[in-house]
C-alpha cells in the first residue's frame, strides 16, 4: 500500500512540474511577443532607447504623469517625485533613482 501511495504521489508531482513548464514556457512566449510588438510600434531608435533602459517612452511618461513631452512639465513632476521620496523626509534612494531613470528616459 506504501509503494501504491508512493506511485501516486510522484505521478501527481510530475503532472504538476509538467503543467508548470508548459506555463512557463506560455508566460514567456506571450512576454517575447508583447515585447516584439512594443518595439515594432515605437520608432527605431526608441525601441533600441527602451531594451538598453528597460522601460518604454509610454511607461516613463506614466510614471512622471505626463501625458505629453513637454520638458517644462516633465521637470515640474521630476521635482516634486524627487523631493518627496528623498531619504532625509523618510523617502526611498531606490525610488530616486528610478525617477531620475524615468525622466533621462
Amino acid at each position: 500500500q506504501a509503494k501504491y501511495l508512493a506511485q501516486i504521489i510522484l505521478v501527481g508531482a510530475q503532472v504538476v512540474g509538467r503543467a508548470f513548464m508548459r506555463a512557463l514556457r506560455q508566460e514567456f512566449a506571450a512576454s517575447q511577443a508583447a515585447a516584439n510588438a512594443r518595439g515594432r510600434a515605437e520608432r527605431p531608435q526608441s525601441a533600441a532607447a527602451s531594451r538598453i533602459i528597460g522601460i518604454s517612452l509610454q511607461e516613463a511618461q506614466q510614471i512622471l504623469n505626463v501625458s505629453s513631452l513637454n520638458p517644462e512639465e516633465i521637470q515640474k513632476n521630476y521635482d516634486h517625485l524627487f523631493k518627496v521620496n528623498d531619504k532625509s523626509v523618510g523617502g526611498s534612494f531606490y525610488l530616486q533613482s528610478k525617477v531620475s531613470t524615468r525622466r533621462s528616459r
